[in-house]
């Protein structure tokens, strides 16, 4: 039902933007690529963004 994996270009681009300090979220539907990357903001901040990339009906 969840996307489980990522190719191999976009598990080097995450691992490229964590290290440059940002955090990305995914959408876990199948087949949409909706994904937010996100640095320095509030833990209130964070918490909205990740809801918004993994609710599928929200974007």
């Amino acid at each position: 039902m969840y996307r489980t994996t990522l190719s191999l270009g976009e598990r080097i681009a995450d691992a490229a933007a964590l290290l440059a300090g940002s955090r990305t979220v995914r959408c876990p539907y199948p087949g949409c690529s909706m994904r937010i990357r996100y640095r320095a903001v509030t833990p209130e901040e964070a918490n909205r963004l990740t809801g918004l990339a993994t609710d599928h009906a929200r974007h």
